[in-house]
Formats: structure tokens, sequence, C-alpha cells
């Protein structure tokens, strides 16, 4: 009696054994592929408690989430032979596990593989500007080059693909920015034009408007008035009212024109005074008084102030004995 309870309780704990050995827990995000003695079964297990056959099967569990891979940077030069570095991340997911463990061995590395050869591929054909401008355009490349050998053969697919970072050399980086510079400066001037050009438009506009109503001018001097006593100065000049300056001006012009010419036509000659500006007025010089010449005989000789004749003879000898002018120097002063 003693002896079968004995074998009973080996039964037991070997069934409880291989019991153990059967059960299998698969998770949500996983598929399970079962093997006997080495040969693939059909049938892939579903997420939960599956049983397999303790001795001879053997399940893989592959995981159909999406995985994350970094590209380490590489070297590359592009289509203008411009050398720069370049690093990106793969998103994948696998869709087919039995592919995934039959057809390829360490699925992971080999993506991380063919990406890097794809990535120096795609940024070999492209120049620099589409590079740094278009990156949605590379990425989109790069996952179609990447696409042909993993989804089909193994099992695998590539949801995206993204450029992280693009190291430029120093030298390059210096010349991109005084290429920007300028053309943020060549911008700034064609505005800065631009926007002179509409002013003196408005202004020329507005300058034709107030010469056809001198109304306007005067409404824009009060308002300028306006804007200056609103900033509390201690101080407010007032200009002059341009209509009095034309009144003085045309009452300027009719007193000249009754004058003597003659006397006029002297006094321009002398004083040679500047053109006034339009508007202005600037008063008359004062007329200065005639020189008085001294005394002198019509006969030509010098005399002096009292009436003594200096000289008699300096007429027929033409010498000068005195520091007193002659008649012609004398007319020549009135008239120069």
């Amino acid at each position: 009696m003693g002896v079968l309870i004995t074998v009973l309780a080996v039964f037991a704990v070997a069934g409880l054994v291989l019991l153990a050995l059967s059960v299998r827990n698969v998770q949500q995000y996983e598929k399970g592929v079962v093997f006997r003695f080495g040969r693939l079964l059909p049938d892939i297990r579903g997420p939960g408690l599956r049983l397999i056959r303790p001795i001879g099967d053997r399940m893989r569990k592959v995981s159909v989430q999406t995985e994350v891979l970094g590209i380490p940077p590489q070297g590359s030069i592009t289509a203008d032979n411009v050398t720069l570095t370049v690093d990106a991340v793969v998103y994948f997911k696998v869709i087919d596990p039995v592919k995934a463990l039959v057809n390829v061995r360490n699925y992971p590395a080999a993506v991380s593989q063919i990406a890097q050869t794809s990535l120096r591929s795609v940024i070999g054909r492209a120049d620099l500007d589409t590079l740094l401008s278009d990156r949605d355009h590379i990425n989109a490349e790069l996952k179609k080059v990447m696409d042909a050998p993993t989804e089909e053969p193994w099992g695998l697919r590539i949801e995206r693909v993204e450029i992280k970072d693009i190291a430029l050399p120093e030298s390059m980086m210096r010349s991109m920015s005084k290429q920007a510079e300028a053309e943020r400066e060549r911008r700034a001037r064609v505005i800065a034009a631009d926007g002179e050009f509409q002013a003196s438009q408005r202004l020329s506009d507005a300058a034709a408007t107030m010469a056809d109503t001198p109304g306007a001018l005067q409404l824009r001097l009060l308002q300028t008035v306006v804007d200056v006593s609103a900033e509390k100065n201690s101080t407010l000049v007032m200009p002059f009212p341009v209509e009095m300056l034309r009144f003085f001006e045309h009452q300027s012009r009719e007193s000249g024109g009754a004058s003597d010419g003659r006397v006029t036509h002297r006094i321009s000659r002398r004083t040679r005074r500047p053109a006034a500006p339009t508007g202005v007025v600037i008063p008359e010089p004062p007329i200065p008084s005639p020189v008085i010449a001294p005394a002198f005989s019509l006969s030509g000789e010098r005399v002096g102030s009292g009436g003594k004749r200096i000289g008699g003879r300096a007429e027929e000898t033409g010498e000068r004995r005195d520091d007193w002018p002659t008649r012609r120097d004398a007319e020549e002063s009135l008239n120069g």
C-alpha cells in the first residue's frame, strides 16, 4: 500500500512538471511561433495561456509593437560636394512573425545596417539646399528605399524615418550665415526703398492738394500747432502766416516799380544782394550818400580844397606831384 501511494505521488509530481512545461503565457503585444523538433508549425499562437508539448516543442515570442531604432551619425558627401554628418531615427514593426524569425537573424541589427546604407545613398543623391529645406521629401525617399528589402522578405514594415540632425563644417556654417545675413540686408533695403517711394508719392499728392486749396495748408498748420502743444512744452513757436508774407511781397513789388530805375540799377550793381526765398521779403538797404569830390578846374589842373592850384605844369609833363585824384579818377570812382 505504501508503494502504491509512492508511485501515485511520483506520477502526480511528474504530471505537474509536464503541465508547467507545457503552459506558455503570451502577452497581448506578442505573437507565439511554435517549432516542433525544429519544424515550424503553421498555427501562430495568440495572447493568453497556450499549451504546447513539453517534449519537442519550442515557442518563440515576437513583439508586434512599434520599435524605435536610432541610426548612428553617418558621414556623407552630397551631390554638390559638401561633406556633412547626418543621423536619423527609424520606426518599424513586425507584421509577419514567421518571416521575421525564419528569413532574417536578429532583425533589429539588420534594420540598423540597411538604414545606414540607405541614408548614405539618399544623402549622396541630394544637394545641400534640398537636404536643409525639404526634409519631408528626403524622409519619404529614405522610407521608400528601406521598404523594398524589409517588408516583403523580412516581414517588417518601416512606418517612419526621420532625419534628426545635420552637422555641417564650421567653414560652411560661416558661409551660410553670411549668405543669410546678406539676403536679409537686401530685403531690408528693398523694403525701405519701397517705403520711401510710397511716402514720396503720398507727399506729392498731399502737396498738389494743398496747392489747389490754400486753406488746407492753414488747417495743417493749426493741426501741427495742436500736436506740438499736446507735448506740454514751455515754448511754442508759431510760424508766420504765408498769406501775410505774400501780401508784403506784393506791396514791395508795387513800391519797387514806382522808384527811379537808374538809382535802383546802381544800388543793385553795388550791393549784389542774394536772391530772397519765395514768400520772404528783404527790406531795401539805405541808399549811400554821394561821394563829395574835390573841386576841379576846367583846364585839368589839380587844385586843392581852398582853390589853390597845385602843379601848373602837371598836364604838360604828365607828372603827379601830390596824392590828390584827377578828374578822370573821380569819374571812374563814381561810375564804377
